[in-house]
């Protein structure tokens, strides 16, 4: 990947307001746009059909769109019961399937909620859940799409920056999935400066390497927070809770990343990566 690549989760409110009714039809919409990347959200289930996937990886690859594609939000990897760890792995086979089929090379995976456990239990939970995942995807020779560990915004689940990288560091064919408006609600506001991006990225280049840190996939929106953390996705528009994403385009810019910035704003998440695209591009002319 040479250059970072922007566009939204899922289709933005304008999509349909535009008469599009098929996922199939965003890859050329979001092109004309100027956009280069989108992500198919199967949060809710591996629901899309065979010939639909097939036609949406078409599209992509006619118009330079890099797919990616979000695992069902049902995956929890600090569980320990058997069939919630068997139904994990399902989860991701399913997904992978689907990503064959349109063409993506990045899977989104959440981490999961600490429920009753402790931690560190958590954590070591998590340690043989993302082990068995990758040990499936490799007995199914679905290894085409690399497994990227979001960062999670409510303090009761796992997914704090060092949690993830921690992960991720234990298997050098994972990418972080850092959200950025999650860590903001998570930390209270600590994502909202270039000095916290900053210190951000030294803890990843020092504990996954430079060359995951520079290629990491990425989510991005102003979120609402509360003492525990996320409530709920806002626009661009919010201007009381953020992250503000100029401090992000400045450092990643300055170090020469070329991430996959995917934005989820609520409803004008296209619109938003436009946005994002142009912060980052001015960035990276100066």
């Amino acid at each position: 990947m040479s250059k970072a690549r922007f566009g939204p989760a899922g289709n933005a409110a304008s999509f349909a307001a535009a008469g599009y009714k098929k996922s199939e039809d965003a890859p050329a919409w979001l092109a004309a746009m100027g956009l280069t990347a989108y992500e198919y959200q199967c949060g809710r289930g591996v629901h899309c059909g065979e010939q639909t996937a097939r036609k949406i990886g078409a599209a992509a690859a006619q118009h330079g769109i890099a797919m990616s594609i979000h695992a069902p939000y049902f995956i929890n990897l600090s569980s320990e019961e058997h069939e919630r760890m068997e139904k994990n792995i399902a989860y991701v086979l399913d997904t992978a399937r689907l990503a064959v089929l349109m063409g993506a090379t990045r899977m989104v995976v959440h981490c999961g909620g600490q429920g009753k456990l402790t931690r560190d239990r958590a954590m070591q939970n998590s340690h043989i859940n993302v082990r068995n995942i990758m040990r499936a995807l490799d007995e199914a020779h679905l290894t085409g799409c690399t497994v990227c560990l979001e960062t999670m915004g409510k303090q009761s689940v796992l997914g704090s920056a060092e949690e993830v990288l921690e992960l991720i560091a234990a298997d050098e064919r994972l990418l972080p999935c850092i959200d950025f408006g999650h860590l903001n609600c998570r930390t209270g506001g600590g994502m909202s400066t270039r000095e916290d991006v900053a210190h951000l990225f030294g803890v990843m280049e020092k504990t996954i390497g430079v060359e995951r840190t520079r290629v990491l996939h990425a989510h991005f929106s102003h979120i609402e927070y509360n003492a525990k953390g996320e409530v709920r996705h806002l626009t661009f528009a919010d201007t009381v809770f953020g992250p503000d994403f100029t401090p992000v385009a400045q450092e990643a810019a300055a170090r020469g990343y070329t991430p996959t910035f995917i934005c989820e704003s609520a409803g004008t998440q296209a619109e938003d990566a436009v946005t994002m695209m142009q912060i980052f591009q001015k960035e990276t002319e100066k």
